[in-house]
């Protein structure tokens, strides 16, 4: 699946006798400032709706499968609830990193237990506050 804005870096999987190596070789992490891990309490959560005007994120499903929504913020004040929402898995199987722009705000939920989704950022974390726009995880339909 690709989009103009937000789009999927590859990887692969080498394996031999002594295991596997995973890798996202095409990634350019050259604008990355700061990474963290998120890993959901539960199933039902929905973690989001978090956007960014300023900062672009890249995610990485490093054990299980996320459900990622993508929804392209048309007004950052009072955005349009009904805005189409881009919906897809990451799975960690995948070993592909989604890369999303400025402009975006993204929901994930754990569709199995104990997953753990990596995120990279392109502003140090003394920048989040002044670029962190949330709504309820049900806001947009």
């Amino acid at each position: 699946m690709q989009n103009s804005d937000y789009s999927f870096i590859p990887g692969g999987v080498a394996k031999d006798a002594r295991g596997q190596i995973r890798f996202v070789n095409a990634f350019d992490m050259t604008e990355v400032k700061r990474f963290y891990l998120i890993q959901n309490a539960n199933l039902e959560l929905i973690r989001g709706w978090r956007g960014h005007k300023i900062e672009q994120r890249w995610f990485y499903a490093i054990s299980g499968v996320f459900s990622a929504r993508l929804v392209k913020i048309d007004n950052w004040n009072n955005p349009s609830a009904n805005l189409p929402i881009e919906q897809f898995l990451l799975t960690a199987s995948e070993g592909q990193v989604l890369h999303v722009p400025a402009g975006y705000a993204t929901a994930f939920q754990s569709k199995e237990n104990n997953s753990e989704l990596l995120v990279f950022a392109d502003y140090g974390v003394e920048h989040a506050a002044l670029d962190d726009h949330l709504w309820p995880s049900d806001y947009f339909i």
